[in-house]
């Protein structure tokens, strides 16, 4: 039987406020197989975010076990962590994060230098692939203000994808776009899953993305409370030529 990709149980987080505790997550176990695009729901405070940071190695678990491709990672040093984030993970969020000083080839080539590729003419080589990937290869000299809302989430998806991970993890990422770049973006990330085969888990409040996923995950109260195939998966391609002319921005 193949060893899903990440593989969770009985994982518990919760915060300490002083007297107070916070249960953000309270016993998930949770498979993802490679290959899936899972989509993770639910209302503010149900722990879907916590889940993804878990799932991130961004923070550790109060209890349980969580294995990343095999290996349990749930209390793993934090150098190693790092190591691990930054050439098994990539990540998209809501917010972009891109360097405002930074053009979009530097931006993309940043997880280069942390891994370690000294090369200047491979990580330009790279980065470059990545973002043609994203349909931004006319635009490696601009700067995240020359760029649309929608353009500067594909720089930063780009950037996400130029070490190869294993796990693409995008946390809102269509929560500060309008509807017709929302749909682009998730658009990519259909491309991304169907022809790499790469694994996505994605964070959204909007039920309507997720159905662009195969799977929907509902948390509630720091459980999973529903854990379904998407039977009728929407595609980007088609409500894209569904959707009025003028919903959009440049994109």
């Amino acid at each position: 039987m193949t060893t899903p990709l990440v593989a969770v149980r009985d994982l518990e987080k919760t915060y300490d406020l002083g007297e107070t505790q916070v249960h953000a997550l309270r016993g998930v176990t949770l498979d993802v197989v490679r290959g899936e695009f899972v989509a993770l729901t639910g209302p503010s405070g149900s722990g879907k975010s916590t889940f993804m940071h878990l799932l991130g190695c961004l923070d550790r678990p109060t209890s349980g076990d969580y294995l990343f491709d095999g290996r349990n990672v749930a209390q793993t040093e934090k150098r190693e962590l790092a190591r691990l984030r930054n050439a098994s993970l990539g990540f998209v969020f809501q917010g972009f994060n891109l360097l405002a000083r930074t053009t979009a080839l530097e931006n993309v080539e940043l997880p280069l230098l942390y891994a370690g590729v000294r090369s200047v003419r491979e990580r330009h080589a790279r980065a470059t692939e990545a973002l043609r990937s994203v349909g931004l290869g006319d635009r490696l000299g601009h700067y995240p203000n020359q760029l649309s809302g929608g353009q500067q989430q594909r720089v930063a998806i780009a950037r996400a994808l130029v070490n190869n991970p294993k796990l693409l993890l995008a946390d809102e990422p269509t929560g500060n776009l309008d509807t017709r770049t929302s749909i682009e973006v998730m658009g990519i990330f259909q491309r991304l899953n169907q022809e790499q085969g790469l694994t996505i888990v994605l964070v959204t409040h909007e039920h309507d993305i997720a159905q662009y996923g195969t799977r929907i995950v509902a948390f509630r109260d720091g459980r999973v409370r529903g854990d379904d195939r998407v039977d009728r998966r929407r595609t980007a391609a088609s409500d894209l030529l569904r959707l009025p002319q003028d919903a959009t921005e440049a994109a």
